[in-house]
């Protein structure tokens, strides 16, 4: 069952009320119902069809306020002074009416609790079970169900209950108690419950009522606590959600719990091979049913490729999820963010009852007022004991001087014909002894006092009196320094309720900030795109045609026309998109990277064009443009390069006379990369032949830098973390764990990274490192090596194969120097001191190394290098390179072409 579900009698749309269950609730009498029902303007002959709908308005009007405000106040939406809503109230107080200090059947709290809430057993039974699932206020015994799994609670009567030993502590106290009459008036209920801790915040909670609905997130106990006592002391604090299925939680939308905020929930994934992944937590309201579904729903979709998934939860949450063969564990954690209930977004809406109205409040505002309610509360209850202990001080002090003056055996007293006449006489007895007590003596006291028993007066003893009385000036003295000082005393309340019942509530919900997840970067390409060129169709069914490349069916498809005109349109089975395709592929929004090099002709007989431009963002199905919109345009030449490449072209006119130079280079990394719509810079004037590529071109964007951030585990191009530097695109990250294992990968930020994460960095393939080892197929003797590591997707070991070897320490450093301390039986050895570079060379990570000593080692640590590699001179070496030439007619001269070009045009 999951938390906070809403109880079904709150959702009944036929629970609409009569004249006789208004009565029956206490919100209409007779009078009342019959004053609403006469209507003045009622005429039974003439116009009966308007007065009868005339009639019926009214009474929906009025009812259905009626009905509204009622769910609203007395059904779903909790009260902020004790946090419950009336159900919720009603189990409490029945449970509390029964308490024992023994187990009560469910069934019996259920028909006991019936006695103050109209609304049925089921709706009573389905919030207590809500109530002992969150493991605050009620203790449970038996099967109560599963908040992971979803399972429901055995039934009423195969369950028991009683209440907490902290409900027991904050939530009652009779004589701080404001009461009202039960439904039927039989009986007295609690207005509002005296609590003094935040419980609204503690436990949360959900209700939807008629027109309004509240969602309270739950919070950490212990930080409740602190919240409570930074608040009491005028500091600032911040509340976040903390949930028992545990998981991760992204809060920097969550605005205080506020209605509009929201936050986002994550599973805990975590990958047990490269095979599987383990699913340890899941998302708040979500069980693992649900989310097996949502995965399951996602695999049928296309969006996840998994062989099969198998749920091994019992006191713990563990769904395994297997991958298929070749599918990237990484990638499809983020799809399983991306596209299951793996990660929820949930909206907060702080909606409490206070002062008879709904009020929409902070977070922050709910502790606020629930702190000062505590403070009222134990305020009260101070003076409440305070006025006790003067009572039994006043009473002690009377009975004191009653029997040590021996009033009792005074003749007048014994001699005394009335009742009056004998309070008279020990009220003037007692008059001198005024100024002792603490108020006047009233004919109650005196009667009290005559009721005494003689087996009391004999037993009485002056030394004990004294004693009593002294120690309840104490307790009263006591008790005015806590009022006088209030804040502190409700401080060591919170204070104290930390230090009992806060171990048992740790945080389990892990807070952080989550990177956004783009679908359409990790949904599985497990779709392929074709398109048929001749009919002017593209779509993932065309299987006999010309293939494009792997998609998915939320990608996007760009398309470059001929005639300049462009567009995006959604991936689909078959679809016309138009003939004189020049380029087609998948779009990837807010890609900067990748640049579209131009040329195009403005108008039939206009000037070259030539552009460079990149598209991030389009709406689809709407036609763009490259060119200038002149009828007749045309592209001439096109390429779209990934990483911003820019090649040379040759470029040949037609020939003419007045032109000395009919072929030129055009270098597109001579242009600037602008936007779209940008018209572009002047190819040439003149007429073109032909355009070819002379030369492919690196990247015009640069190096890109990147961050890593260990918080996250992820890289980043923002600033955060660890800077590992500019990267080309040929560029990879080396990977170091703790365990020996490293790789090599690109710097993609949908790259995950393991727990166990030693080193992050820019692969340098010359990099030598240093090494110290315990070797177990070595009698665990110690070895040095030094190495470099080698670029590979798969994960290898340093270590060697034995899964028993140990690392001691691994450095970077060129010239290491270590300090060998023996221990056991040689600790009388000197120290050892080892210049790495001369004890060993550089050798492949695979060699074992050069053993350091048999004897017994204790520590190996680093020192400080004495020497450093010198700089050397930067030699500047001109590399001859062959670059491909991709012009046809690259080996003819000019006059060649001339003749050629002049001959292809009397041909047509």
């Amino acid at each position: 069952m999951s938390n906070d579900t809403i109880d079904q009698n709150e959702l009944n749309d036929d629970e609409f009320f009569s004249s006789e269950d208004q009565i029956a609730e206490g919100q209409t009498t007779e009078d009342e119902l019959a004053e609403s029902n006469d209507h003045s303007d009622y005429k039974p002959a003439g116009n009966s069809d308007e007065s009868i709908k005339h009639q019926l308005s009214g009474m929906y009007q009025n009812w259905f306020l009626d009905y509204a405000s009622y769910v609203i106040l007395e059904r779903a939406v909790p009260h902020i002074n004790d946090g419950f809503k009336p159900v919720q109230r009603r189990i409490l107080h029945s449970m509390k009416r029964l308490d024992d200090g023994r187990y009560n059947k469910v069934a019996n709290i259920v028909g006991h609790t019936m006695q103050f809430h109209p609304h049925g057993d089921a709706s009573i039974g389905d919030a207590l079970v809500q109530l002992g699932q969150k493991d605050l206020l009620v203790d449970c015994q038996g099967n109560w169900g599963n908040i992971l799994t979803g399972d429901g609670a055995a039934a009423p009567r195969y369950i028991e209950a009683r209440l907490s030993k902290f409900a027991l502590d904050v939530v009652f106290n009779p004589k701080t108690t404001d009461w009202k009459l039960s439904y039927d008036g039989r009986n007295k209920e609690p207005i509002t419950l005296p609590v003094k801790f935040p419980l609204l915040l503690a436990q949360g909670v959900e209700g939807i009522a008629v027109g309004l609905s509240s969602k309270i997130l739950p919070h950490n106990f212990n930080e409740l606590c602190d919240a409570s006592i930074s608040y009491l002391h005028g500091e600032e604090f911040q509340l976040y959600p903390d949930f028992q299925t545990g998981g991760s939680i992204d809060v920097s939308r969550y605005n205080d719990g506020e209605r509009g905020g929201s936050v986002k929930v994550r599973s805990k994934i975590t990958k047990l091979d490269n095979k599987t992944l383990v699913i340890t937590e899941i998302p708040y309201g979500k069980n693992t049913t649900s989310v097996i579904e949502s995965i399951l729903k996602a695999v049928e979709k296309g969006k996840i490729k998994i062989r099969k998934v198998d749920d091994n939860t019992a006191a713990e949450v563990e769904i395994l999820v297997h991958l298929a063969p070749g599918v990237s564990s990484d990638k499809t954690i983020d799809a399983l963010y991306a596209f299951t209930d793996c990660e929820i977004s949930i909206s907060p809406n702080c909606c409490v009852i206070d002062e008879h109205k709904p009020h929409f409040l902070k977070v922050s505002d709910v502790l606020k007022k629930s702190v000062d309610n505590t403070l009222s509360l134990l305020r009260q209850e101070l003076l409440i004991q305070k006025g006790e202990l003067l009572e039994s001080l006043h009473f002690s002090s009377l009975e004191k001087i009653f029997i040590e003056e021996r009033i009792y055996k005074d003749k007048e007293f014994e001699q005394a014909k009335s009742m009056d006449e004998a309070c008279e006489h020990i009220d003037t007895r007692l008059t001198p002894y005024y100024p002792l007590f603490v108020r006047e003596v009233t004919k109650e006291d005196i009667l009290k006092l005559m009721e005494i028993k003689m087996g009391r007066i004999l037993k009485f003893n002056s030394d004990k009196a004294e004693e009593q009385i002294a120690r309840m000036k104490s307790e009263i003295e006591e008790i005015d320094r806590h009022l006088a000082n209030i804040v502190e005393f409700t401080v060591d309340w919170f204070t104290m309720l930390k230090n009992k019942y806060g171990k048992k509530f740790p945080r389990l919900t892990e807070i952080r900030n989550f990177d956004t997840i783009v679908a359409a970067k990790v949904v599985e390409a497990n779709e392929k795109l074709y398109i048929n060129r001749e009919e002017g169709f593209i779509g993932t069914s065309l299987k006999k045609d010309e293939y494009i490349a792997n998609c998915s069916d939320i990608d996007d498809v760009i398309i470059f026309y001929r005639d300049g005109k462009y567009k995006i349109v959604r991936v689909a089975d078959k679809m016309f998109v138009g003939k004189n395709i020049l380029y087609v592929n998948i779009f990837k929004k807010n890609d900067k990277r990748t640049i579209y090099n131009v040329i195009y002709r403005d108008g039939k007989d206009g000037f070259h064009y030539i552009k460079r431009f990149n598209v991030t963002a389009m709406t689809r199905d709407k036609e763009y443009d490259v060119t200038q919109g002149t009828p007749g345009s045309r592209i001439v030449y096109f390429t779209a390069n990934p990483n911003g490449e820019a090649e040379v072209i040759k470029v040949t006119l037609k020939p003419n006379p007045r032109i000395r130079k009919i072929i030129f280079e055009k270098d597109f990394s001579e242009i600037a990369i602008k936007g779209r719509q940008s018209m572009g810079n002047i190819l040439t004037k003149n007429d073109v032949h032909k355009i070819s590529l002379k030369q492919k071109g690196g990247s015009t964007l640069g190096g890109r830098k990147v961050w890593f951030d260990r918080d996250v585990l992820r890289l980043n191009y923002d600033g955060r973390g660890e800077f590992l530097g500019e990267f080309q695109s040929e560029d990879s990250i080396l990977v170091v764990l703790n365990n020996g294992e490293f790789y090599t990968t690109n710097f993609d930020l949908s790259n995950h990274y393991e727990d166990n994460v030693s080193i992050v960095e820019k692969y340098d393939p010359n990099k030598v490192w240093s090494a110290a080892l315990y070797d177990a197929d070595q009698q665990n003797y110690p070895y040095l090596k030094r190495f470099c590591f080698e670029a590979s997707n798969r994960k290898q070991n340093y270590l060697g194969e034995n899964k028993d070897n140990k690392l001691i320490l691994l450095t970077d450093e060129y010239y290491p120097r270590l300090e060998v301390i023996f221990g056991g039986n040689d600790n009388f050895r000197e120290t050892l001191i080892i210049d790495a570079d001369e004890f060993i060379s550089v050798k492949g990570f695979k060699a074992k190394g050069k053993r350091i000593s048999t004897f017994t080692i204790e520590a190996i640590n680093e020192l400080e290098p004495t020497r450093f590699p010198e700089r050397e001179s930067e030699e500047i070496e001109e590399e001859q390179t062959e670059v491909e030439n991709m012009d046809p007619d690259s080996e003819k001269s000019e006059n060649d072409i001339i003749d050629e070009i002049t001959g292809q045009m009397k041909l047509f």
